[in-house]
């Protein structure tokens, strides 16, 4: 598995949840200035619950625009042992019970899964606890995390 491969599927699901959520965003603000969604009394809301729905729709447009634009700026560096785990590195980790998991630590758009290779990679920032945990470590380190009252320990597998 080839990080600019993940990369590159990234940067593209991220311009195909874009490209839908502004469409989704556009049919919510004409849905909201309408004429016939005019309040005709005050139990009249249909007005109301559509521009809700519009600002919430323009605010993950914006989100999704910057962690596209922090995705698109992030340098792809060749893993340096000396540092350990950085922004844009693709790693396999395995936990305690044998699974194993592919992680792409990327600056922004946390979550999202992608399919590379007939594998499921999921998107973390440095900003969650495993992204943190995982800042600066190598191949065969442990890393732990704790989940509400339980520790979780994983082993570094491989970095690209």
């Amino acid at each position: 598995m080839n990080k600019t491969v993940v990369h590159r599927l990234l940067l593209e699901k991220l311009e195909v949840d874009l490209d839908v959520l502004q469409r989704a965003a556009q049919t919510a603000y004409e849905a909201a200035t309408h004429e016939e969604n005019v309040a005709e009394n005050k139990y009249d809301t249909l007005g109301l619950e559509a521009s809700y729905l519009a600002t919430g729709q323009a605010r993950r447009v914006e989100q999704i625009r910057q962690s596209l634009k922090s995705c698109r700026t992030m340098a792809l560096e060749p893993f340096n042992a000396a540092r350990g785990i950085q922004v844009g590195a693709l790693v396999n980790l395995e936990a305690e019970n044998g699974n194993a998991q592919h992680l792409f630590l990327a600056p922004d758009a946390a979550g999202l899964t992608l399919c590379v290779e007939g594998q499921t990679v999921t998107v973390i920032t440095p900003h969650s606890p495993l992204g943190t945990a995982l800042l600066g470590k190598q191949v065969d380190d442990e890393v732990q995390i704790t989940v509400g009252a339980t520790a979780q320990y994983f082993s570094v597998c491989t970095i690209d």
